[in-house]
Order: C-alpha cells, then sequence, then structure tokens
C-alpha cells in the first residue's frame, strides 16, 4: 500500500481508529477478514452496509432472490431501479457498496444455500452472519460453521420483535441447542409485517458483534440470545443453554443439515409469497429457454435471470444456477406440472 493509499485510509477511518478497543492495530484486522453475509434481505442489506463502511477486507454476499417493490420499505441497498431492471439482490447490493467503498472486495453469488454447496460458499470465511428469513437455512449455516470451525452470528425479526445471538464453535453451545429441529412455522414478514427500525437495530448488534469478534475484543462479547420488542419497548437478554451432549451438531458432530437431501434442494413453498421454488438437477441456459420461452410467453430479462409471464397467469423466474421460482401458486403439485411443461423434467 501506497503512503497516499495509507493516508486515504486513515482519514477514512479516523473516527472508527479513535474508538481505543479498535485503534490502529483493529483496524488492521478488519481489512484482513473475511466475512460472508448469507442473505441479502432486511438484516443482510444492512450487515453489509455495516461491513463494507468499517473496511472489511473481503465481503461475500450470497443471496437466491431478486429485487422486488415490497423489498424497498426495509432493505437499505436496494433502489426502484434496482426493481425496474429486475436485479438479483447481491448484483444490486455489490453495485452499491462499491459506491460506498470501492477499496472492499465484494464477491456476489447468486445461489441458493444447500447442503450441497454450503461448505463451498463459507470456504475461507472468519465468520458468517445470518441475514436469512427461515430456520433450515440458519440450521444449515450452523451446522457448516460448526464443521467448519467458523463464528455464527444470528439475527432475525419480524413485525417490532427481533433476536439476535453469537455462536463459536468450541467456546458456545449451538443454535440446533437453542431451536432442536427448527421452529414449527411461526410468523415471518410475508405473513405479518415488520418495521424498518427493528431491522436496523438487530442488524447493527449483529455487526457490532462481528466487529468485536474480527478486533479481537472477546471480552467484551455478548454472552447471550438478545430478544427485543421495540414497539412495547421490552428487553430480554437469556443466557445461551449449555451445550448438550447429544446435540447432533456441537454435540455428536453428525452435522444432520449438512446431510444430502437435507439442504432445501427440490420443490419448496416460500412463505407468503404465493411462490414455489423448484431447484433443477441442471443448470439453465437462459438465451435457450428465452428463444422456447417466447412462442408463449411475455419474457423480461437481464444477464441473472429470465421472468417469463405465462398464459395460465403464473410466472416463471429462472436462474442460471437451475433454480426455478413459480409465482402465482403455493401448490407444489401445480407448480411442478408448470416447471415440467416450459422447462421440461
Amino acid at each position: 500500500m501506497s503512503l497516499d493509499e495509507q493516508s486515504n485510509n486513515r482519514e477514512r477511518y479516523s473516527r472508527q481508529m479513535l474508538f481505543p478497543p479498535i485503534g490502529v492495530s483493529g483496524q488492521q484486522k478488519i481489512e484482513a477478514a473475511t466475512v460472508v453475509v448469507v442473505g441479502m434481505g432486511a438484516l443482510g442489506t444492512v450487515i453489509a452496509n455495516h461491513m463494507a463502511r468499517a473496511g472489511i477486507g473481503t465481503l461475500r454476499i450470497i443471496d437466491r432472490d431478486y429485487v422486488e417493490r415490497s423489498n424497498l420499505q426495509r432493505q437499505m441497498l436496494y433502489d426502484e431501479d434496482d426493481v425496474l431492471q429486475v436485479r438479483p439482490k447481491v448484483v444490486a447490493a455489490q453495485r452499491k457498496l462499491g459506491f460506498i467503498n470501492a477499496d472492499v472486495t465484494v464477491e456476489a453469488i447468486v445461489s441458493h444455500v444447500t447442503a450441497e454447496n454450503a461448505e463451498e460458499l463459507v470456504a475461507g470465511a472468519d465468520l458468517v452472519l445470518d441475514g436469512t428469513d427461515n430456520f433450515q437455512t440458519r440450521l444449515l449455516l450452523n451446522d457448516v460453521c460448526f464443521k467448519r470451525g467458523i463464528p455464527f452470528i444470528y439475527g432475525g425479526a419480524v413485525s417490532s420483535h427481533g433476536m439476535t445471538a453469537v455462536f463459536i464453535p468450541g467456546q458456545t453451545s449451538c443454535l440446533r441447542c437453542l431451536l432442536g429441529a427448527g421452529d414449527s412455522g411461526g410468523d415471518t414478514c410475508d405473513t405479518v409485517g415488520v418495521i424498518s427500525p427493528i431491522v436496523d437495530i438487530i442488524a447493527s448488534l449483529q455487526a457490532v458483534e462481528a466487529l468485536k469478534f474480527i478486533v479481537g475484543a472477546t471480552g467484551a462479547q455478548r454472552q447471550g440470545l438478545l430478544s427485543l420488542e421495540i414497539w412495547q419497548h421490552q428487553m430480554m437478554d437469556l443466557k445461551l443453554p449449555p451445550a448438550r451432549e447429544n446435540c447432533p451438531t456441537c454435540g455428536l458432530r453428525q452435522f444432520p443439515s449438512l446431510q444430502a437431501g437435507n439442504g432445501g434442494g427440490g420443490a419448496v413453498t416460500l412463505c407468503g409469497r404465493e411462490t414455489v421454488q423448484i431447484s433443477g438437477s441442471r443448470a439453465l441456459d437462459l438465451e435457450h429457454m428465452a428463444a422456447k420461452l417466447a412462442r408463449s410467453c411475455e419474457l423480461q430479462r437481464n444477464p441473472y435471470l429470465l421472468k417469463a409471464l405465462l398464459p395460465e397467469g403464473e410466472r416463471l423466474v429462472l436462474f442460471a444456477d437451475g433454480r426455478v421460482l413459480v409465482q402465482g401458486t403455493e401448490d407444489l403439485d401445480r407448480a411442478q406440472s408448470l416447471y415440467d411443461r416450459y422447462i421440461g423434467s
């Protein structure tokens, strides 16, 4: 790094380095770190914004979805142009983060996290931050992080309520110890809504725990599960349970979510969105599919995805990795039938 670059960095991060727990040495650790954020929705965009502004060396962002108008109320890195251009969330976020801090290497991955690709997606990470919206994926991240020895910072927000906790392999229990097999299909943002301030608060708490870990401030790290309800002004800080000897993840090290077939493949309904996601067995040539679908469908496309309005009224959203969203139905059989008819089995 040249003297000019060092001077520019000192100016950019001067207020952060004046904070004694970070200082110059902490800033150097931040700039050397690799952080993975899975899910670039409401939580993920706030986390990524904080990480980029703090000067994280490499920021890997992963998401399977694209920007829709309903996202703009709370997903801070997106704007109306992203909706019009049907940009995948990670592509739109990478673009915006580049304007914020060009010195940060942002790796944008359009992908659905599965048992088959989870280890590859988190390879080389110093820590993983949760920006997801379902407990199946969180348990998958929990398993891969504890298998690979990577700290996992959990966060969730719905309505005016949020929770966050830090799970560190070898030091704390894991998310599976806290939740068991996962939730039983409770409220989601798509069913009961969410207000933006709770998202910002929870994601900011996740970000500060990430900074503590990166700079080595172990004595300051939060030890429990923090639960907030900001409309009625309620807060609880609960001690994490001890690690269970029979926990399949941190006790027995069986990592059940990493077993083949447990990673969210096949056809799954996306809660509250009238959408079924089908994870195809092969990659899709979007150019070829556009030519095929143009005979009977209205199309909208960009380099990352292809949208097709079907004569039946539903919509297909095709991704190059083989995933297809069938929008306009939650019926798995109906979605599979449309997939087979227009994509091929």
